[in-house]
């Protein structure tokens, strides 16, 4: 039976017209600076006067920026791949096993989340300085894994929540041993939540530029880090024209991702059906 809706119309209205006005809001920034990168002026001015394409040329022949993009993909691949691991260990040892300091590990796990990431970034400098080991790429990826450890593990543990164990236990009645169960069945009922979980990860980790700041060396810095160094000695349209691509890229593959795997339903904002 469906209930009749007893608002009164203004109230009807005023909702959805509230929602449109937030979300133009926050769009706004976005048409500025799209608007702003395709200004023909070496002035980032808006609206612009004339109309150019010479900024996104730039943005792919600058060297910082292909340096940058380089040192960013490396620390991104290795950092991704290696929370995904540990990540995946960790939400399946904290689904399924009991153990003294269980909650006390999952708050230091998720910590990052809640602590600055300019706080990790700095402390692990001094850290770093007083072992007297070099600022390579290793430090940078060890700094970026623990940043991004959190959305792994958020990912991995919701598609373990809507895991029907009775599918791992039928496969060991038949004789599968762990191994072959964790690999068989396990792993292959978990991917959309796997992927899901290295994907912000990647985005994470490559966007990642508070902690990065603190860490990174000429040699290794990232492409935040690199844009940072940018606009501290020009103020033209480069760094918009970039930031349209890099939103560009990064909206691109948050909707393929939600089309074939449906991120609502791995980060447990839509109900399982």
């Amino acid at each position: 039976m469906k209930i009749r809706n007893t608002l009164p119309l203004p109230l009807r209205v005023a909702g959805p017209t509230l929602i449109v006005l937030i979300l133009a809001f926050l769009l706004l920034p976005v048409v500025v600076v799209t608007l702003a990168s395709f200004n023909d002026k070496a002035l980032l001015t808006f609206p612009p006067a004339t109309w150019s394409w010479r900024w996104f040329e730039r943005v792919f022949t600058y060297p910082d920026f292909k340096q940058g993009f380089h040192a960013s993909m490396v620390v991104t691949m290795w950092s991704s791949l290696l929370a995904l691991a540990i990540g995946t260990a960790l939400a399946i040892a904290v689904k399924r096993l009991q153990f003294p300091g269980k909650e006390l590990l999952q708050a230091i796990l998720l910590s990052p989340l809640v602590i600055p990431h300019f706080t990790l970034g700095l402390g692990l400098l001094i850290l770093v300085a007083q072992v007297g080991v070099e600022r390579g790429y290793a430090i940078v990826i060890l700094c970026h894994v623990m940043l991004v450890l959190p959305f792994v593990m958020r990912s991995v543990y919701v598609s373990m929540e809507n895991l029907d164990e009775r599918l791992e236990q039928a496969a060991a009645s038949l004789g599968a041993s762990p191994w072959r169960v964790l690999f068989t069945v396990t792993v292959p009922l978990l991917a959309p939540g796997l992927f899901g979980g290295w994907l912000f990860a990647a985005i994470m980790s490559f966007s990642e530029f508070t902690a990065s700041l603190f860490i990174t060396t000429q040699a290794t810095q990232t492409l935040p880090v690199a844009m940072y160094n940018y606009v501290r000695e020009f103020a033209d349209p480069t760094l918009a024209a970039l930031s349209v691509v890099y939103i560009a890229v990064t909206a691109s593959l948050l909707t393929l991702a939600n089309y074939f795997l449906g991120l609502g339903r791995i980060l447990n904002i839509e109900e399982n059906r």
